[in-house]
């Protein structure tokens, strides 16, 4: 029902006054993976050639570095700019998106992590999506805040269903903690954790990063392994960020500006530890449009969707002021029924 009303209100054209009354501020559309057919928690092929098509078509998709300068001028920003931003280095990034964004002649950003880049590492969260799929298994019990529920994950969706509420757990442990109950949910499956990631969560090459920074799609940092940042320690933070700026310049042979936090996570100690390394802009997985004076380390991002209908929806900012009509809304029940208890005492006492 919820799709059938989505695709109506997009071809009314439902969403275009809300494009236009947003058009000032500044759009940042986040991706991560790609596929031919948008399985899993991918981006199809053909979802995001009909998104640049429409983007194209009602935006400016400009350079995330000049978004940002638009931002900081302290002048109006130009109507309809929007800027690409795809998170964390997979192969499909170079294999997928690459081709359909050079046929559109498109600028994007990609956030990579280094010691993936070099093969060193898995990202985390692709360890849990790695057992949840390959483990022979029926049931999975999972123990949060000392309740258990058990899932089913019979299909493959339903598996990388419970990868995620895994990880949604593991996100709050300290780092080395993190690991280690990795590693004994992958000896409670039965499984051994290959070392380096597997085909299906392969990242691009030096040599692929290189071709596409050339080419308009900027190869920014995301960290050197992709922790939580406001989970390690001091030392850890600063390596995490100084390390990954000195590899990619190493390697790309220019200054690099631009950081994206992995996760999003994000506080005073993390932004100003990405400050000092010399980043100048850094965005967030917080939802929303971005104004003129907004802080350059903390850019908000629009998360994307293969249903054209969504999409339109939550680039458009109608979800944005849907919230905010919402929130008054509670607030003005809840001022009311204050008011009301307040009237109540005032009665009782006098």
């Amino acid at each position: 029902m919820k799709h059938t009303v989505l695709k109506l209100m997009r071809l009314m054209g439902a969403f275009a006054p809300f494009r236009i009354a947003n058009r000032y501020k500044a759009l940042i559309l986040t991706y991560h993976r790609f596929s031919l057919d948008g399985a899993g928690e991918t981006t199809s092929a053909r979802a995001f050639a009909e998104q640049l098509d429409y983007l194209t078509t009602h935006y400016r998709i400009v350079p995330l570095a000049s978004l940002a300068e638009y931002l900081s001028s302290g002048a109006t920003v130009p109507a309809g700019v929007a800027s690409i931003a795809i998170d964390d280095g997979y192969r499909d990034a170079y294999e997928i998106a690459f081709p359909i964004l050079t046929k559109y002649k498109v600028p994007a950003t990609l956030f990579v992590a280094t010691d993936f880049i070099d093969r060193k590492i898995w990202l985390w969260t692709d360890k849990l999506r790695y057992l949840t799929t390959h483990a022979n298994f029926d049931t999975l019990k999972i123990t949060k805040n000392k309740q258990t529920s058990a899932l089913m994950p019979r299909r493959y969706a339903s598996r990388l269903e419970a990868a995620t509420q895994i990880n949604s757990a593991l996100k709050l442990f300290p780092d080395a903690l993190k690991e280690r109950v990795i590693l004994k949910i992958a000896a409670s499956l039965g499984l051994q954790m290959p070392e380096l990631p597997t085909e299906e969560y392969r990242p691009i090459t030096w040599k692929q990063a290189r071709e596409m920074d050339s080419a308009g799609v900027r190869i920014e940092s995301h960290s050197v392994s992709h922790p939580i940042l406001t989970r390690v320690t001091e030392e850890r933070l600063r390596a995490e960020v100084w390390n990954s700026r000195a590899r990619l310049e190493e390697m790309l042979g220019r200054d690099v500006n631009l950081f994206c936090y992995p996760n999003g996570d994000n506080d005073e100690r993390v932004s100003q530890a990405v400050r000092s390394a010399g980043y100048k802009v850094a965005v967030t997985v917080e939802p929303g449009l971005n104004e003129a004076g907004s802080d350059l380390l903390r850019l908000r991002r629009v998360h994307t969707d293969n249903d054209l209908g969504r999409f339109m929806k939550r680039t458009s900012g109608f979800e944005e002021i849907k919230n905010r009509l919402v929130y008054a809304r509670k607030n003005l029940a809840v001022d009311t029924a204050i008011d009301k208890c307040g009237y109540e005492h005032f009665q009782q006492q006098y």
